[in-house]
């Protein structure tokens, strides 16, 4: 009902910043709460960040104070902003949209740290 792709994605040194974005079409998007999950090599899907429809936001422990999530609904998109990139951040990065019992995901995009 809904279809997610993000983008932004790529290599960056330690320290470095690099903004995410999931674009949204096929339906509604303001009434999703979004999410940002992520899973690196040989681990389990762990979960980022989200924002609600109302714009309250909530953060994992491991990024608090360097990652900031946003939406634009004019635009159907959600931002994730990442400052002051780790090595342990390296990962697979996965949008997520959901509604009451519903849930969607993108099909991740591909962010490494490395110097």
């Amino acid at each position: 009902q809904v279809q997610l792709v993000e983008s932004g994605g790529g290599l960056v040194q330690p320290g470095g910043s690099l903004r995410l974005s999931c674009a949204a079409s096929g339906s509604s998007f303001s009434i999703y709460a979004m999410g940002w999950y992520r899973q690196a090599p040989g681990n389990k899907r762990d979960w980022v960040a989200r924002i609600t429809q109302g714009g309250s936001t909530n953060y994992a422990d491991s990024v608090k104070g360097r990652f900031t999530i946003s939406r634009d609904n004019a635009k159907n998109t959600v931002y994730l902003q990442m400052n002051s990139l780790k090595p342990e951040d390296t990962a697979v990065y996965y949008c997520n949209a959901g509604y009451l019992h519903y849930d969607y995901w993108g099909q991740g995009t591909q962010v490494t740290v490395s110097s």
